[in-house]
């Protein structure tokens, strides 16, 4: 493959990454929280205005239900080589996470601010940012002899809160979707400034279970005689994972579908700095994948999840109050492998609450989404990682998969393609936490990364 970087005007790109700024800080201005339905068709309305600005064909899909799904396409320059009858789609997400806790941001989550090169909001890097780089690299092509190649959008909203209303719409609109490769959502550079390349995710399957056992909230004298629900629910998840983090649900793990030898020798050679890992998150206990003797790039990897993310029962406010509650809540999510459903391990845990004795819990699958692997050899896999290297003058690491989630699983379904994910964001991004950001020099890098992929995709 040719080069690409050195037919790419770096100044022009670093001028219209500038220009578009000031249409980014407005979309980062819209507090579009799909959780809270907040301000979906102002930020629907603003994304529209924004393909249209650059010359997309553009279609709003509201018909099956959920927030909004965006289309849009750009033509190829010419119809009549190969190469512009190629085409790529990008998939980003117009809503964002909610900002709290509010009191650990430095600036207003939704005003951007822009100190030292560091540009702070909520969605900058989740995904607001990713979107408007890619379309400043379309505007750049399209200042200089066209775009290469067909370039197509899927921008949903629902993404932060479980996509739970985008496979009809793939289902339906899977013909207006159709493309040679896909490009996801996110990325970002490490700590060690290495461009980060996913060729897939994990599934996530989330749970709640809950158990009453009386009307009201009860005085806590009376505990010699009435069960309390919050014991109860301990005892149960206790009995789910041991101390030594062994999920111990029968059936758990039936479903996986192994990885092959040779994603298994990718992952034993992707970097890992164990005392970067803990100091990024603040860690104040061992890594436990070091009691149990694993590799924490194998676990991070192959290994699915069993993680409690939130408890409510009785009493948690200032001060004391003695309380037997009346019921007790929690939220459990499950990251998966390629093989494993969600519905498949609710079977499984009702089964297991039930033979230990616990019944009366309730569980309730409240989303569920499936893992997915792009074959790591595919042409466009590769290509994503060459020009990745190009375009940021540094090491790419491709990972088979994210740790995290998304809707990659029914990408492929209905459209059968390969997706690899790249963003904009850097080691210090804090998606989903206080004091989001991204850095302007790497907005800059990632749409000459997104440039060169366009001009070199017609080669595969």
């Amino acid at each position: 493959m040719q080069s690409y970087i050195d037919k790419t005007d770096k100044k022009q790109i670093e001028d219209l990454a500038n220009e578009s700024l000031p249409i980014l800080y407005d979309y980062l201005r819209l507090p579009s929280i799909s959780a809270q339905h907040m301000k979906i068709t102002e930020t629907v309305k603003y994304v529209e205005r924004m393909l249209l600005d650059l010359g997309g064909k553009v279609k709003i899909l509201d018909d099956l239900g959920g927030n909004p799904v965006v289309y849009a396409c750009f033509a190829a320059a010419s119809s009549g080589d190969t190469g512009s009858q190629k085409t790529l789609l990008f998939y980003n997400h117009y809503d964002v996470q909610p900002p709290d806790p509010l009191d650990e941001w430095e600036s207003e989550p939704f005003e951007p601010v822009l100190k030292d090169g560091i540009l702070y909001a909520r969605g900058t890097a989740d995904n607001k940012g990713s979107l408007l780089q890619r379309l400043v690299a379309i505007k750049y092509l399209q200042e200089n002899g066209g775009l290469p190649c067909t370039v197509k959008f899927l921008i949903e909203g629902e993404e932060e809160s479980g996509s739970r209303h985008l496979e009809p719409y793939l289902r339906k609109y899977k013909e207006l979707f159709q493309a040679d490769a896909c490009i996801w959502e996110f990325g970002s550079l490490d700590d060690k400034e290495r461009v980060q390349l996913y060729a897939g995710i994990k599934g996530s399957a989330y749970f709640e279970l809950s158990t009453k056992s009386a009307a009201i909230d009860i005085h806590s004298s009376l505990a010699a005689c009435i069960d309390n629900p919050a014991w109860r629910l301990v005892q149960a998840l206790a009995s789910m994972k041991n101390q030594q983090n062994d999920i111990l649900v029968d059936g758990f793990f039936d479903e996986i579908k192994e990885p092959d030898e040779k994603t298994r020798k990718l992952v034993k050679e992707l970097p890992f700095d164990k005392e970067a890992f803990r100091d990024l998150f603040g860690l104040t206990r061992p890594l436990i994948t070091e009691a149990r003797g694993e590799d924490p790039r194998e676990a991070l990897m192959f290994h699915p999840t069993m993680t409690i993310c939130g408890m409510v029962s009785g009493y948690i406010g200032e001060g004391s109050k003695t309380v037997l509650p009346k019921e007790a809540k929690v939220k459990v999510d499950c990251r998966m492998v390629p093989g494993q459903t969600g519905e498949y391990l609710h079977r499984c845990i009702k089964r297991h609450l039930e033979r230990h004795g616990f019944s009366d819990i309730k569980v309730d699958l409240i989303d569920a989404q499936r893992a997915y692997r792009s074959n790591i050899n595919h042409p466009f896999v590769q290509l994503v990682k060459t020009t990745a290297e190009e375009a940021y003058r540094t090491k790419a690491v491709l990972y088979p998969n994210s740790e995290g989630t998304g809707p990659m699983y029914i990408f492929n379904r209905y459209l059968s393609l390969p997706i690899v994910s790249t963003g904009v964001g850097w080691a210090q991004s804090k998606a989903h936490a206080p004091n989001e950001s991204i850095r302007i020099k790497d907005y800059i890098d990632g749409t000459v990364h997104m440039v060169c992929l366009l001009q070199a995709l017609p080669e595969i």
